[in-house]
């Protein structure tokens, strides 16, 4: 895995995201922070790329979520927090779109997230990122906008579970391979996307991506 132009969403086998990882998300919802992570998977056939759109299914609500996107590049077995940047090959910015009507539905059941996270366009990624661009993932500022108007502007310093937790964590239940992407949770301020809105977003001044939405 040493080309800077990776394809990681052909390869990839698994998405694994956090949820309420920041604490100014928790704050903003008047939540108590998690005492370990709130982990969920979405499927490989959601990324989408710059160029491509954001669909929205025509009986969705659907919020914007920017975030870290963390790419593995060996197996990854109940790896230590300190040995984890060992296991990492890169990076990449991400949204993790999230289905809210869906889950505001699943939740108060204890229903599966599946679809409200799962669905097709729902994890757009930027390009990849190499591990040497970014010397401490948990100190990098991202930021949204959608329609020009910033939305969300954050740095990874504020995450609950920083990257070397988070991913010895969910080492401990699942193997993470090469190729697979975690997404390391959003902050406040998200907001519902709506058809004909177009969203962008940035990582320092690495990486930037814009996306045009629409109903399906």
């Amino acid at each position: 895995m040493s080309s800077s132009n990776v394809e990681f969403w052909k390869l990839g086998k698994k998405i694994a995201g956090a949820g309420l990882n920041y604490r100014a998300l928790c704050a903003e919802r008047k939540l108590p922070l998690p005492k370990s992570p709130v982990i969920f998977l979405k499927p490989t056939s959601s990324y989408i790329l710059e160029g491509q759109t954001i669909e929205i299914p025509k009986e969705f609500a659907v919020n914007e979520e920017i975030e870290l996107g963390v790419l593995i590049g060996k197996n990854c077995k109940n790896v230590k927090p300190s040995e984890v940047l060992d296991h990492v090959a890169g990076y990449c910015l991400a949204l993790d779109l999230t289905a809210t009507s869906f889950l505001d539905e699943a939740r108060p059941k204890g229903l599966p997230w599946t679809i409200g996270k799962g669905f097709d366009t729902a994890c757009p990624v930027s390009q990849f990122i190499p591990k040497q661009a970014i010397p401490n993932p948990d100190n990098v500022h991202l930021w949204c906008r959608v329609n020009g108007e910033i939305k969300q502007d954050a740095n990874t310093s504020d995450m609950i579970f920083p990257v070397g937790e988070l991913i010895s964590y969910i080492s401990q239940y699942m193997t993470l391979e090469p190729y697979d992407l975690i997404l390391t949770g959003s902050s406040r301020g998200v907001c519902q996307i709506k058809p004909g809105d177009v969203v962008e977003g940035g990582l320092e001044n690495l990486v930037n991506f814009k996306f045009p939405v629409k109903s399906v």
